[in-house]
Formats: structure tokens, C-alpha cells, sequence
């Protein structure tokens, strides 16, 4: 096997020597870009958007990301089906690297979870027993009993500690103390975890991960979950075709996290100036006929004086580590569609710091305007959220400065001008 192979974020490729077959598992998995190097077996390696650590094929990759550990966890804070840890610092402690770093952080929330006991709830239960016991089953009763008065099939709530958020804990510090690389009192806590939730069966292996829904009875338990979910989804990813690559560790999508955090944080920032804000807008295309969809990151909506709902702004997130030889010319084009179908006479485009730097872009006889916006991801979480509020007060101002609308915007289609209807989310790019 050969020496685990490390990477940075945006680095350039590195020479390794592989296997045909292992080149092959990097390849088919996407996880990294794999080139064929300068002499036969010679490989060039160099990430491919996505950071943590994993196996496959038998080859380690650990990918470092450029941003600091701790301020990557704050951003997972604000993916969207992620919703648990933004009224307290996630410590990363002085790990380095992702999957150490996670791990500490889901011990440290999970031990202050426990901290006041063991969550108990209802479970519903189905079982044959010889005393009766919540409500018969009466079809299973004559089914299985043909009439028969013992066992009796009945069904009844009880009141345990196997539940579905004490399940998802105890799987995500099973898998964890699988993974190499955690200091030994990270592993501590982690047996202690697992001591501390005896009596929690563990879930099915290949099932999909069981729901659960965010309470009041259950909010010390919020961060430690989704940090569960993460560990536990790291297992797999699915590829753009729709196939599943097993992995053994946990890779994470740098421009998800970025996109996520952006359109969370500023259609909160945009709340207190009324209107609303749809995340992955589904409901335009860039044609009459629909055929090409549109899926801008955020449009916010403003009712006129009319009475009548109208996109007022829109924003496009977009984390780079290499632009190309075109540059950012294909965020442009793409958010001149966005505001040509919308109406608006300014779109904003908002970059990591570093991927791109603020400009303004005026287009040529369509008088529309492309503004560059760039976030420094380096900056403390309160210094980077008033930033994103800055932003939301500038965006806002530009709109009720100008009206947001353009004069020579053309009807979209035949529902350009009815009410949009809720916000449709989507995981995937435009």
C-alpha cells in the first residue's frame, strides 16, 4: 500500500506513483483530479472540490482545506438541512486536519448533550406477547392466530432511551472510533459516549438514516446531531450520475458548504427589510417554451405598490478555487440570464476572498449591472456575519435606490407576473 497521499485545497498536483488499478478507483470515484504524469505509473493528483479524509481503492487521501478548521465548521452551521449549532462555537480544539477536528467537536457537543442524562422518549412498539399489553392488532391477530387467544399481537408506546436521536448518536461514535487518526482522548470520550448510551440498538447497516424532527424536549441535543449526520453520511457520496462511491472516511463539498452558508445567512440578514428570500428559486426558465431551467442561489421578492410580488434581487454564490483561462466569464453570463429573465437591472455575484476580488461590471446596451462581491472566510464568525449583513444592507439599498426593475424587462412566460410559490431547495448547480 502506499504512503498515504496529502493535498491541499487550490494546491498544485502532486506526483504519486499508483497502480493502474488504483489510478482507476481515483478516477471513477471523482474525489480528486487524476492525470497521467511525465513516465508510465506516474500520476499527477490534486483535489477536486472537496476536503476531509478517506480511502478509496486502498489509497489515502487526505485533503487539507484553505480555510482554517474552526471557521469551516462555523459554515456547516449554515447548510441548510443543517440547523443546530449557530448560538455557540463549534470547537475544532488544535486539530489540523478535518476528520480529527470533527471528531473532537461531535465528542465535546455529545458529551454536553448527555451532560443532563440520557434523552428518553416514546417509541412505538409491535410485538406477540402472552399478556395484553396498549392496543390489539386485530388483523395481525387473525392472521397469525387464526383465532387462537395467545400470543396476543399488540401494539403500545413505550417510554426508553432507544430512540431515534440516542440511535444516530451512538452510530456516528461507532464509526468514528473505526476511522485512524484521533488522539487518544478524543478515542476516551468516545468510549465513554458509547458507555453512556448502552441500552440504544444500533441502526441497520445500507438502511437510509432515520429522521428526526428538531424540539423543544430535544434542543441540547441539536448540535451533536447534525455533527452525527455528517460523520454518518461521510460514508458514501453520490456522484452527479446518480452512483454511490463507498467511502471510508469523510469528504465534504467545499462549494456546498460556501453556497449554503452565503444564501442562509443572507436571506436571514435581508429579513428584517421585509419582502422574502426563495433559496435554489425553481420556478424560471430561460426560454418561453421552458425548456432550460434557471436555479439562481437566492432571489428575494418585494410586493410593489400594485400589490403585486416581483424579484427585487438576486444572488449567485459561487466558491472557486481555479477560474480557468475565461476567468469568471462564465459567472457573468450566467448572471446576466438570471437578471434578463428576472427583470432586475443588478446581480450580484459573491466569491470566497482570494477566488475573486469586488468589481463592478457594467453590460453593454442592456443596463445591467454585475457586482463582484468577495467574503473573507478567514475572519472571526461575528466579523464574517456582520460582513454578510453589510452586504444585505448594501443589496437592499441598491434595489430601493434604483427600483430593481428594469425598463426594457420582457414577459418571461405566461406566470411572469402571478405570485411565486414556496421556496423550492435543490442540491444540485445550475
Amino acid at each position: 500500500m502506499i504512503s498515504p497521499i496529502t493535498l491541499v485545497e487550490g494546491a498544485p498536483p502532486q506526483e504519486v506513483v499508483l497502480t493502474a488499478e488504483q489510478a482507476a478507483a481515483l478516477v471513477a470515484a471523482r474525489a480528486v483530479q487524476v492525470a497521467p504524469g511525465p513516465r508510465a505509473g506516474l500520476w499527477r493528483i490534486r483535489d477536486n472540490g472537496y476536503v476531509g479524509a478517506a480511502t478509496i481503492g486502498g489509497v489515502q487521501i487526505r485533503i487539507t482545506p484553505k480555510t482554517p478548521i474552526d471557521r469551516l465548521l462555523f459554515l456547516l452551521g449554515y447548510a441548510r438541512s443543517v440547523r443546530g449549532w449557530r448560538q455557540e462555537e463549534v470547537p475544532a480544539g488544535e486539530h489540523q486536519d478535518l476528520l480529527p477536528a470533527l471528531a473532537y467537536a461531535f465528542a465535546r457537543a455529545a458529551q454536553r448533550a448527555l451532560g443532563q442524562g440520557v434523552l428518553q422518549g416514546y417509541r412505538e412498539v409491535e410485538e406477540s406477547t402472552q399478556v395484553m399489553r396498549g392496543r390489539l392488532r386485530e388483523a395481525e391477530q387473525i392472521r397469525r392466530r387464526y383465532g387462537l387467544p395467545l400470543p396476543v399481537e399488540v401494539r403500545y408506546d413505550e417510554f426508553t432511551v432507544d430512540i431515534t436521536e440516542n440511535r444516530l448518536l451512538l452510530a456516528a461514535t461507532a464509526r468514528l472510533l473505526r476511522l485512524p487518526g484521533l488522539d487518544t482522548a478524543t478515542r476516551k470520550a468516545l468510549r465513554h459516549l458509547l458507555a453512556r448510551l448502552a441500552g440504544v440498538s444500533a441502526l441497520v447497516p445500507g438502511m437510509p438514516l432515520p429522521i428526526w424532527q428538531p424540539s423543544r424536549l430535544n434542543t441540547r441535543y441539536h448540535t451533536a446531531l447534525r455533527l452525527a449526520e455528517l460523520v454518518l453520511r461521510g460514508r458514501s457520496y453520490e456522484l452527479d450520475d446518480g452512483t454511490t462511491v463507498r467511502v471510508d472516511g469523510l469528504l465534504l463539498k467545499m462549494w456546498r458548504i460556501f453556497e449554503d452558508f452565503v444564501t442562509v445567512a443572507l436571506a436571514e440578514a435581508m429579513r428584517p427589510y421585509g419582502g422574502r428570500s426563495d433559496l435554489q428559486d425553481r420556478r424560471h426558465h430561460l426560454d418561453h417554451g421552458r425548456q432550460v431551467p434557471l436555479r439562481p442561489d437566492l432571489v428575494r421578492y418585494i410586493i410593489g405598490a400594485d400589490g403585486i410580488e416581483r424579484p427585487a434581487a438576486v444572488v449567485d454564490a459561487k466558491y472557486k478555487v481555479s477560474t480557468g483561462p475565461d476567468g469568471h466569464n462564465g459567472d457573468l453570463y450566467q448572471m446576466l440570464a438570471y437578471c434578463t429573465v428576472l427583470g432586475l437591472r443588478h446581480g450580484h455575484l459573491v466569491y470566497a476572498k482570494g477566488d475573486a476580488e469586488p468589481y463592478r461590471h457594467v453590460v453593454h446596451r442592456a443596463g445591467i449591472e454585475i457586482s463582484r462581491h468577495a467574503l473573507d472566510l478567514t475572519l472571526p464568525p461575528a466579523d464574517l456575519l456582520a460582513s454578510v449583513e453589510q452586504l444585505a444592507m448594501a443589496i437592499v439599498q441598491q434595489t430601493s435606490a434604483t427600483g430593481g426593475h428594469s425598463e426594457k424587462r420582457e414577459d418571461s412566460g405566461p406566470h411572469s407576473t402571478s405570485k411565486p410559490p414556496g421556496s423550492g431547495r435543490s442540491s444540485s448547480r445550475p
